[in-house]
């Protein structure tokens, strides 16, 4: 198989979350287990940070990437879902994995994927931890999927936990409560292995002493720290909390003298984030006169945010491109969008998008109107057109939307 054949057969033959919803999650850690110790446990020859959480994790994980490339290492990078091409998932030092990596490991293992019903997630994490072992890293960095305690990374024994925050997302697989979810996520917290929160409440802190406690691993709350971070290129005004949970973590990854980081590639690091790692999504800029930002936020926490730094804007009209999964709480998203603006509904295009029509249905419940599109492109080249030069048109609702706009 060439490149293009070995993706599709990733994507099409085997469940994925991102396509599928909940036929694909797997309670378990068996089969990456198994695939590990069949491809010689490559996760131990890796010096690792782990980090989970709601909201942010991918914006963490590419600003402590940076300042590691800053500092001079080799930065294995595994984060999810791509926005564009697979390989976005698994970089070093910005770069992304060849091609012909990526076909070859899969020819050579395919029989092993089939015979023990491999996840999409599974191999693919397989790969990423093969491929940073062969390359030899300083350090990966390794973004879980979804949860903590029972996804595919969480094999691994980092020198570092970093938990972002936890908000209701994916409730179905990871329990409905804030309590619930922060006992799923704090399942990366391994024996004598720091960890960082970089947002918590009481009920979530709870959870986490807990963990950490029975763990005996030094526990950090970045929301308590008073230390500035540096000036960052990720303008979204919640990465203020990114940025503060990545400078924690770097801190404690000094005090215990695993890298050597200068001041300097700290603050360079923030400022070269985008340009180090290729992070693409968190409040991007598509277009001036009118302003166009793409944003991946999804949920609640993530869409509150983005809703509240929208109005902050000036702008004659507010146009909104939005679509998204059919797995949402639209009921409770809903409400955080603003009324006074012309909506272009859409689905993304994969089996778990939610039909415009019905989003559209229950947006006017709500009081949001607007018109129905049978593309996310189509939808976006209708914003465009309409909007005047000194409007704004926001494309979001879901990864996937940006997606097919970048």
């Amino acid at each position: 198989m060439n490149y293009q054949e070995t993706v599709h057969w990733l994507f099409a033959q085997l469940p994925m979350y991102q396509q599928q919803g909940a036929i694909a999650y797997k309670a378990d850690l068996h089969n990456t287990l198994l695939l590990a110790e069949y491809l010689g446990n490559p996760e131990k020859k890796l010096r690792c940070i782990h980090v989970a959480g709601t909201n942010g994790k991918g914006s963490t994980s590419h600003l402590l990437a940076s300042v590691l490339q800053e500092a001079g290492y080799i930065v294995g990078l595994y984060t999810s879902p791509h926005l564009k091409d697979f390989r976005e998932r698994i970089k070093i030092n910005g770069n992304c994995i060849e091609e012909n990596y990526v076909t070859a490991f899969v020819s050579q293992h395919q029989s092993f994927f089939l015979q023990h019903d491999l996840s999409f997630f599974e191999m693919t994490v397989g790969l990423a931890l093969q491929y940073f072992a062969d390359c030899k890293v300083d350090v990966a960095i390794m973004e879980v999927g979804m949860g903590g305690r029972l996804d595919a990374t969480n094999i691994i024994t980092p020198l570092l936990s970093v938990i972002t925050n936890i908000g209701l997302d994916h409730t179905a697989f990871l329990g409905n409560t804030l309590t619930a979810i922060a006992g799923e996520k704090a399942g990366i917290i391994k024996a004598n292995v720091p960890v960082i929160i970089g947002q918590h409440t009481a009920e979530t802190r709870a959870i986490f002493l807990e963990k950490a406690a029975s763990q005996n691993a030094l526990l950090y709350f970045a929301d308590e720290s008073t230390e500035t971070p540096a000036a960052c290129a990720l303008l979204g005004h919640y990465q203020k909390y990114n940025t503060q949970t990545a400078l924690t973590a770097i801190r404690v990854l000094q005090e215990h003298d695993y890298f050597t980081i200068p001041e300097r590639a700290i603050s360079e690091g923030f400022l070269n984030v985008v340009t180090n790692t290729g992070l693409q999504g968190r409040w991007q800029q598509l277009g001036a006169n009118p302003k166009i930002i793409a944003d991946t936020a999804h949920n609640f926490d993530g869409l509150a945010e983005v809703m509240n730094q929208i109005q902050k804007e000036k702008f004659a009209q507010l146009h909104l491109v939005i679509g998204m999964v059919n797995d949402k709480d639209l009921d409770g998203i809903l409400p955080l969008f603003p009324k006074n603006a012309k909506y272009y509904f859409c689905k993304p295009n994969l089996p778990r998008g939610l039909d415009a029509e019905i989003l559209a249905t229950i947006a006017v419940e709500f009081n949001l109107k607007g018109e129905v599109y049978n593309s996310v492109s189509a939808a976006y080249a209708a914003a465009c057109k309409n909007a005047a030069i000194t409007d704004f048109i926001y494309v979001g609702g879901s990864t996937f939307v940006v997606a097919e706009i970048l």
